[in-house]
């Protein structure tokens, strides 16, 4: 597969450069081509279709003075984030802390749901082991059992080996809530990038946000990641009730299992899923959790 990520200059008769944008905010572009970085604004007709381009879009652009350029095409997403919106992410890495603040599985539950709807392969990270007394949490290996999952210190280095070589080659977003040290873990893969951080509120107990907008930055071994703003909350994706249990994979074991061929796992007689959650196979946070979600979603519909 041709490595995109590498600039190349068009044999065509337009002349154009193709790049990947790095980040994107009052309305200037700026495009890196594998070389240098340009400074682009967008074909008038994107501005009158009220279309955009996100970071991490792969885009053509036309070279004017200096490295300044216009944004003449913008080259199908293989994947889309909405929140944080960036395309053609190859891996989401879900930062949470295992203490400082606590982890919230509500809330790295539906980060999980929306990225596994947005086609998007999800690596779990838990932050700050050097706060816990074993380096474990009952939490932590939970959550090992279903997905990838690296534990990491940014301020000692630990697991942060693993990281780098997880990232390597990869177009990467790093997502979290606040305060969990995600442009910590970033300074500390890239040192010199000096990226802003901050403390947690001592009164609230929770992060202050850092990060103002989306920016992919590339990565020393190859590679881009993308820091993004903190949320301390998350809307579900827009998908169908009985297409939740898609996104839980410790579900996938039991497709085809229940009595009902449409079951949602809730109040159905003969349900393989209710069965694996009794008898211990299905942890029952998380498969509670799924039902929280699946009233929501139910309750969406309709309206």
């Amino acid at each position: 597969m041709k490595n995109w990520l590498v600039s190349k200059l068009l044999k065509n008769s337009e002349n154009l450069v193709e790049g990947i944008v790095l980040r994107a905010y009052s309305g200037h572009y700026y495009v890196h081509d594998g070389e240098v970085e340009w400074e682009c604004s967008l074909r008038g007709r994107f501005r009158l279709e009220k279309q955009q381009s996100l970071a991490g879009d792969r885009v053509l652009l036309k070279p004017g003075h200096g490295h300044t350029g216009v944004i003449e095409r913008v080259l199908p997403r293989r994947t889309l984030l909405v929140r944080p919106p960036v395309a053609n992410v190859d891996q989401a890495v879900i930062v949470f802390a295992v203490r400082e603040p606590d982890p919230n599985p509500w809330l790295l539950d539906r980060f999980l749901i929306l990225v596994s709807a947005s086609g998007v392969r999800p690596l779990i990270c838990f932050n700050k082991v050097d706060l816990t007394k074993d380096g474990q949490v009952d939490l932590v290996s939970r959550y090992k059992e279903v997905y990838s999952l690296v534990m990491i210190s940014a301020r000692t280095g630990e697991g942060l080996e693993f990281l780098r070589q997880a990232l390597q080659g990869k177009v990467s977003v790093f997502a979290g809530p606040s305060g969990v040290g995600k442009s910590t873990i970033l300074n500390a893969l890239h040192p010199g990038l000096a990226l802003k951080t901050a403390e947690l509120s001592s009164k609230l107990k929770r992060g202050r946000h850092t990060t103002r907008h989306v920016e992919l930055i590339a990565l020393p071994r190859g590679g881009f990641v993308a820091d993004t703003p903190g949320f301390s909350s998350l809307d579900l994706p827009d998908i169908k009730p009985e297409e939740l249990s898609d996104h839980f994979p410790e579900m996938d074991a039991y497709f085809g299992k229940c009595h009902f061929n449409r079951c949602l796992h809730d109040k159905e007689p003969g349900c393989a899923v209710k069965s694996a959650v009794e008898s211990g196979f299905i942890n029952k946070e998380r498969y509670l959790r799924y039902l929280e979600f699946l009233k929501e979603l139910k309750e969406r519909r309709r309206y």
